[in-house]
Formats: structure tokens, C-alpha cells, sequence
């Protein structure tokens, strides 16, 4: 299908984006996500597009090489390793600084995982520095206090007494947290085990440095709870302090963020556009108009509902020109220097659309708490009722009739391959037979000849509420999808609930849904970036799951010295979880649509890990 698209409507969506930012020139490139960034503080991005803002604002100590694998110097020139692999040493560059002109110094990395250490700041990521000797004792011990100034009576509740409890933190960190700064420049810290990937991690966004005096000067204590807060403001344009290649020009939320070089970048070479602006365009149609009418460079998730179509265009271009492009990748071009020295598409095909395999799974999560809030029975509790609804999904047909951009079907939560040297399980195909069998195993029968189902005690099976989020067509005709296998193949009734992304992760959160859409994208080349997922008390484990032979198995996954056996035991621990509790429910791996043009834009990552680095993108062709 070729979108034909009236010269008034172009108009019309070229004004509407132009009306993002009226009061200046558009930047060098923009580019149309479908949500804002839900933070700018790194220790609490756990959302894709705050990730990839992360990566642009802030610099780790190394960085992810998505063009040649495994890391590269970052903020840090240099770094070394005991044999044992647990002590490291970190030596920052002489010429890193932050946006503001001051250097950059290895406390501010300590600062910075520190604060991930406390519960005071409740981020996703607290497993990232959990390995850090010494950053369990240090959370138990704020827990602690927390707990008891909260038994406190309102009177006791002051600023003193909670400056007093805080000292004690920090005396406490200084005392038990492996993380020391000889001078400015070198960062020590000892892990607790050796981690084979503790590079990667620190690649991350989330480790990345805060720059203390604004920190301090933002923050304050929540009298009723004793908890160390800090105003959301210190991320706003004005305030935040970064030593990313790019910084915070301007943002208007839900309208338009300006990123611009940051001056004092130690290598200016990486900024290859002076400005970038960020729009968020929930509405799908209006992104791919926007795109089409020369109003954007880079749309980085398509969702339209014609999608399909989109790609299709994309591979009969190709087919088109097939011998001349295998030529141009055999002589060494990439697939966008190929793509861009093809003839121009004719009617009926595109150059500007990419179909790109994602290290990513596509699923949906059942709470697994033992009641729902409120205290409501709760039937997903009972593994069996789970493996019912994940066994009577028809994958396949969600793939090829709903999704159908040609994502793989998902039985597990690491894709196939994606791992070097990891083989995953089986995972729960499809098998209605089964899916019914497994509610009557847990005592769920038709016994009035109702059609409803019902415990022997006469409990009713409630009707089970499906969250998904609004922005993408996907989730909705999923959610559709599902509901009516559930309601064909088991018989239990479904109602779906829409919110917005926001809102739904506070339910996520708090618990506050039955099923729920999710997802996930590898954060680092290891199984574990999954598998933590469903750990006891990680902070993304939004299930509430909950088992403890699966948490040895991640223990003694961690304690293996061998490779190949550490992969086995990580291995037999997915088998847990997609086989037999299913806390969490596959349904494909991800293929993300991109739309950008090759001749006048370079940079837009196809790794699957999806690193993408804003800073590293050029115009070559300028509008």
C-alpha cells in the first residue's frame, strides 16, 4: 500500500510539527518517538527512550561498541583488573568535564551508585551495583533505619532526626561499600563475585555519574517517611549538569526536547550534528505523515497499522535491485551504503523503511502475588492457571496475523542465538488439550453446567483484567487477540483496560493488574539481563514472582568460575520460569520498523542490541 497523502494534509503536519517549537530555527535533525522521556536522573531510567536519551546526555566509565562488540574508553581512558577478576581500578580522563565546565571526578561515579544502593531512591536498577561488596549491607542497613523512623511519632519526625539517621548512611557507606577514590582521577571497587559481564553493566546508562552539587542542592528529606528525596527540577533545562557528548537544551514536555553539543565534551569529534530535537507523537499516522512531509529524519518505532504494507514496500524495493545490492555487500558496503547507491524506488516501494531483529522479547506478565490489591483473589497465583493461559495462546498465528512484520514466535525469555554459547529451553508451545487440563489440575470445573468456571468451594472465576498501554495498535489488537483465545479455548470472561504509559507503570509497580502487557530489551550480552526479571525483590520484577530454587539457581549460576557450566545453570533457570511457574508470558522477539532514509542519514544502529547513540548520527545530505 502506498500512502497517498493530499499537498493540504502535508501542509497541515508540517505546521503541526513546526508548532512544537515556534520560537526558533529546527534543529539539524529530529526525530519522532512515540512517548517523552519519563526522567532524566540515570539512576531511575528503566524506559527505552530514557535509556537512549541516557546515552546521548550522560558517558559512562566505558561505552557499548555496537559496530565491533563488547566496550570501548568512555569517561574513563583506562581501566584494570585483578586475575581474580573482582578488584578493578577505573582511571578517568584528565580532560573529561561536565556540561558546566567542571571536571569530572571519580566521586562522582561513587556518589552516583551509591544512590542506587539506597532504597531512598527506589531504582529499577539496584541490581546493577548489588555485586559491589559491601552494597547489600548498606541497603539492609537504611532499610532499617527507614523502618524504625517510621514506628517514630509524627513529633519525632524531624529534620534533625532524620539528618542524624542520614550521617549514620553515609558513615555507614564509608565504612562497609568497596568503592573507594584515592584521588580524583582513579575510581577502586571490589565485587563480591567475579561478574563476566561487569563491563557491560557499567556500560549502561544507569551507572552512569551525577553531578553532586546540584544533587545536594536539590535535595532534601521527606519528614513522614526520613527518606532522602530530590526535586524532580534538578533534571530540567537550566539545572542538569551532564558529561554526555549532548545536553538539555530546551524541553517542553510532551512537545519538544532540544538537545545541542555540550562544549565541553572531551572528544567533539562524536557530535556530528550541532542540534537534535526530540518530538513525541503519540498518535502513530501522524508520526508516518510527519516523516513523509519532510517534518522529521528519524521515526525510531513505527506503529502504524499498515506497517506491514510499510515493510513490504521496503522488500520489493530490495528484490528489486537484489543483485546489485549483494554485489555492494559482498565489496564490503554496509546495508546503508548499499541501500543508498541503488536507483531511486519506483511506485509501489520504499528506501526508507527498515525491518531490524531486536535483542528483545515482546510478553505479557501475570501477577503472581498472592491477592490483588485491594485483597481480591488472585487465581494467576497457582502456576498451573498460568501455564493454562500461556498454553492456549496461538503464537504463531499473533505473529502472521496480528504482529506480521516476521518476529520470531517466543517460548523463552533470551532469544535464540543471542547469547554466545547459550543454548535456551523448549519453552510451552501451544496446546489447548493441555491449557485445559492444567485449570482442571487446579480445581477449576464447569460444575452447574453455567459455563462458568468455579473452585469446589463454589469461587467464581473472576473476570480477568487485561492492561495494556495506549500509543501502538500492537498492544491493542494483541490484547484482542489473546482475550478472545482465552475466552474460546478456557472459557473464563476478559476485560481490557487501556492506560496511558505513565499510568501504567504505576500499576505495574504497585501491583495493581491481573495481566499485563510488557517487554523487554536486553541490556547487556548475558542471559541474566532477562533472567533478573524474575529475581525476588529486583526492581523489575513487576510479577511479584517469587521462588527460591529459581533464585539459587542465579546463585549458583554466579558462583560458577566455568563458562560453559555457568550457561547450563542459567539455562535450567529459564526452563523454571518458561516451562513450568510462567510468570511471564513470551509471546514474540522483537523486529523493530525504523523509518529513515540512507542517502541523507547515517548512524541509525541495526545491532540488535538497539544502542543506539544519538550523538554518532549524520546528515549527509542537509534539508
Amino acid at each position: 500500500m502506498k500512502l497517498a497523502v493530499p499537498v493540504i494534509l502535508l501542509a497541515i503536519i508540517l505546521l503541526a510539527v513546526a508548532s512544537f517549537d515556534a520560537t526558533g530555527p529546527r534543529a539539524d535533525f529530529t526525530m519522532v518517538q512515540a512517548n517523552d522521556a519519563f526522567t532524566l536522573d540515570p539512576q531511575k531510567m528503566s524506559w527505552q527512550q530514557d535509556i537512549r536519551l541516557g546515552r546521548a546526555i550522560y558517558e559512562t566509565l566505558v561505552v557499548a561498541d555496537a559496530d565491533h562488540g563488547g566496550v570501548r574508553a568512555g569517561a574513563a581512558e583506562r581501566w584494570d583488573v585483578s586475575p581474580d577478576g573482582l578488584r578493578w581500578t577505573f582511571h578517568l580522563r584528565p580532560d573529561a568535564r561536565w556540561s558546566n565546565g567542571d571536571a569530572l571526578q571519580a566521586q562522582d561515579f561513587a556518589a552516583a551508585w551509591q544512590r542506587a544502593m539506597l532504597p531512598d531512591f527506589a531504582s529499577d536498577y539496584a541490581g546493577f551495583v548489588a555485586d559491589i561488596v559491601g552494597a547489600q549491607e548498606l541497603w539492609d542497613f537504611r532499610a532499617a533505619q527507614l523502618a524504625h523512623y517510621a514506628t517514630l511519632p509524627a513529633a519525632e519526625r524531624t529534620e534533625a532526626r532524620a539528618q542524624e539517621l542520614w550521617s549514620a548512611t553515609m558513615a555507614k557507606a564509608r565504612e562497609v561499600v568497596a568503592i573507594k577514590t584515592p584521588n580524583e582521577r582513579t575510581l577502586e571497587l571490589t565485587l563480591r563475585r567475579r561478574v563476566p559481564y561487569w563491563l557491560s553493566v557499567i556500560a549502561f546508562p544507569v551507572m552512569a555519574p551525577v553531578h553532586q552539587a546540584t544533587v545536594e542542592r536539590f535535595s532534601r528529606f521527606d519528614l513522614a517517611s526520613g527518606r532522602r528525596t530530590i526535586d524532580a527540577a534538578w533534571t530540567k533545562p537550566g539545572n542538569l549538569v551532564c558529561n554526555g557528548p549532548l545536553m538539555v537544551k530546551d524541553w517542553r514536555y510532551k512537545r519538544r526536547m532540544r538537545l545541542v553539543r555540550n562544549p565541553f565534551h572531551w572528544d567533539q569529534s562524536l557530535q556530528t550534528v550541532n542540534s537534535i530535537d526530540i518530538l513525541p507523537i503519540e498518535d502513530n499516522n501522524t508520526a508516518v505523515l510527519a516523516f513523509d512531509a519532510g517534518g522529521a529524519d528519524w521515526v525510531s518505532d513505527v506503529r502504524v497499522g499498515y506497517k506491514v504494507e510499510l515493510a513490504e514496500q521496503a522488500a520489493r524495493y530490495v528484490e528489486h535491485h537484489r543483485a546489485q545490492f549483494d554485489a555492494l555487500r559482498a565489496a564490503g558496503a554496509s546495508i546503508d551504503e548499499a541501500l543508498a547507491a541503488l536507483p531511486e524506488p519506483v511506485a509501489g516501494e520504499r528506501r526508507n523503511v527498515h525491518v531490524v531483529p531486536n535483542f528483545g522479547t515482546d510478553f505479557y506478565s501475570f501477577n503472581c502475588r498472592p491477592t490483588l490489591v485491594g485483597g481480591g483473589f488472585n487465581p494467576f497465583a497457582d502456576a498451573r492457571v498460568r501455564r493454562a493461559f500461556a498454553l492456549a495462546v496461538d503464537k504463531r498465528a499473533l505473529a502472521e496475523r496480528v504482529i506480521r512484520v516476521g518476529e520470531p514466535v517466543a517460548n523463552t525469555l533470551v532469544p535464540p542465538n543471542g547469547v554466545a554459547g547459550y543454548t535456551t529451553p523448549a519453552g510451552l508451545g501451544h496446546d489447548v488439550v493441555r491449557a485445559r487440563q492444567e485449570l482442571a489440575d487446579a480445581g477449576w470445573a464447569d460444575r452447574n453446567g453455567d459455563g462458568k468456571l468455579e473452585l469446589a468451594d463454589g469461587t467464581v472465576f473472576p473476570t480477568v483484567d487485561l492492561l495494556y498501554s495506549t500509543g501502538s495498535p500492537r498492544y491493542r489488537d494483541l490484547s484482542l487477540a489473546m482475550a478472545d483465545m482465552w475466552r474460546n479455548e478456557l472459557g473464563v470472561q476478559v476485560e481490557l483496560t487501556s492506560k496511558d504509559s505513565k499510568f501504567m507503570k504505576d500499576d505495574l509497580r504497585s501491583g495493581n493488574f491481573m495481566i499485563a502487557r510488557g517487554g523487554w530489551y536486553g541490556d547487556y550480552p548475558d542471559p541474566t539481563t532477562f533472567l533478573d526479571l524474575c529475581r525476588t525483590g529486583d526492581g523489575n520484577n513487576d510479577r511479584g514472582y517469587s521462588n527460591a530454587a529459581f533464585d539459587g539457581l542465579l546463585d549458583r549460576a554466579a558462583a560458577e568460575a566455568n563458562p560453559a557450566q555457568r550457561l547450563a545453570i542459567l539455562a535450567d533457570a529459564e526452563r523454571l520460569v518458561t516451562e513450568v511457574d510462567l510468570p511471564i508470558l513470551p509471546i514474540t522477539h522483537y523486529a523493530t520498523v525504523l523509518l529513515f532514509d540512507p542517502v541523507r542519514v547515517r548512524g541509525i544502529t541495526r545491532d540488535p542490541s538497539f544502542d543506539q547513540r544519538l550523538s554518532e548520527i549524520q546528515m549527509l545530505v542537509p534539508r
